[in-house]
């Protein structure tokens, strides 16, 4: 290691090298404003080469994010945490679960193979203690191997589990009766989980979705679905409106939801089986979806906002559909 230069010692720095990224990083606490100033105030006031070249480097903000991109490459898929899992009905790839909730609905769903299960101590206790059945033997690992498998921010409550994606049913599958979600390019997964949550809650038959511009059944949606995956079936369809005009020779009365809706849905004529039809925050339905829809009817909401988050609006509107349906 080559020794510090005079000039170096006296702007106050002191080199290090920082093992996480491999560049020589002028200490912040010793010297902040040489290091704000960067390379070229650190020539400026007389300082070597290499600490030049040091204050060129990009401090690292998040040790834990950076560590995690670093690395991204020998867990063999992107840093982003998008990761590109197949989604539900693929007949390739395999799906990515966490959390207790989403991971112990899929160890007591017989439909769901498990490949690969890993838990903490403390999880492996809670699951004896609660009598739940594991099909697979689980790796006993500690609660750091599993967050590096994951994005930084999330919360895995000790459980991880790689299983392969549950069967996409066809529309003619569809029960004849009560309420099917259909989501028109809804891409935000932690929206759609909790769609899926709030319609297993509201014993909604299946949700309907496009195979493409919409999240994959893994991952983050799965984790927000807390669960729901199990239940609620998904319909996967190229074709929004060739799969609603389908849906309504099947007997379906198809509502879409519209913030510019001409009735309040509280005082729509519904009847099962009963499609409603959501759209994305923003851009609402697609204009080809409007025109398919029998019905366009809206939220009335008594406050100043008169929009929901998606996920919300879902929730009120089959309060609303449920309730209708069964009178």
């Amino acid at each position: 290691m080559r020794a510090v230069s005079t000039a170096e010692r006296d702007c106050g720095f002191r080199r290090l090298y920082h093992l996480s990224t491999g560049f020589w990083r002028p200490s912040i606490a010793l010297a902040p404003p040489f290091h704000a100033l960067g390379a070229q105030g650190a020539a400026r006031y007389g300082c070597g080469d290499v600490l030049i070249a040091c204050c060129r480097a990009r401090p690292v903000k998040n040790a834990r994010k950076h560590a995690f991109r670093r690395n991204a490459h020998q867990r063999g898929r992107p840093a982003s945490g998008n990761f590109r899992r197949q989604r539900a009905g693929a007949e390739q790839g395999g799906v990515i679960l966490y959390g207790w909730h989403t991971v112990t609905a899929a160890l007591a769903n017989p439909a769901r193979h498990i490949r690969k299960l890993l838990a903490t101590e403390n999880a492996l206790r809670r699951l004896a203690d609660e009598g739940i059945r594991l099909p697979v033997e689980p790796e006993l690992v500690r609660p750091d191997a599993i967050a590096a498998r994951l994005s930084p921010d999330a919360v895995h409550q000790g459980l991880f589990a790689e299983a392969d994606p549950l069967p996409s049913p066809a529309l003619a599958e569809l029960s004849a009766g009560g309420v099917v979600l259909v989501l028109d390019q809804i891409t935000d997964p932690h929206n759609v989980g909790a769609i899926l949550r709030t319609a297993a809650a509201f014993a909604v038959a299946a949700v309907v979705t496009t195979a493409r511009h919409s999240p994959e059944a893994t991952g983050v949606l799965a984790k927000s679905a807390s669960g729901a995956l199990e239940w609620v079936p998904i319909v996967i369809v190229q074709n929004l409106s060739r799969a609603l005009t389908e849906m309504k020779e099947q007997g379906f009365l198809v509502v879409g939801l519209d913030s510019d809706g001409g009735d309040d849905l509280a005082a729509t004529a519904l009847s099962s089986p009963l499609a409603l039809v959501l759209g994305a925050e923003g851009k609402g339905l697609r204009q080809g979806t409007r025109a398919i829809c029998d019905r366009l009817a809206r939220l009335d909401l008594p406050g100043a906002i008169k929009s929901l988050n998606v996920s919300n609006a879902a929730a009120l509107a089959l309060y609303v559909a449920s309730r209708a349906v069964k009178a």
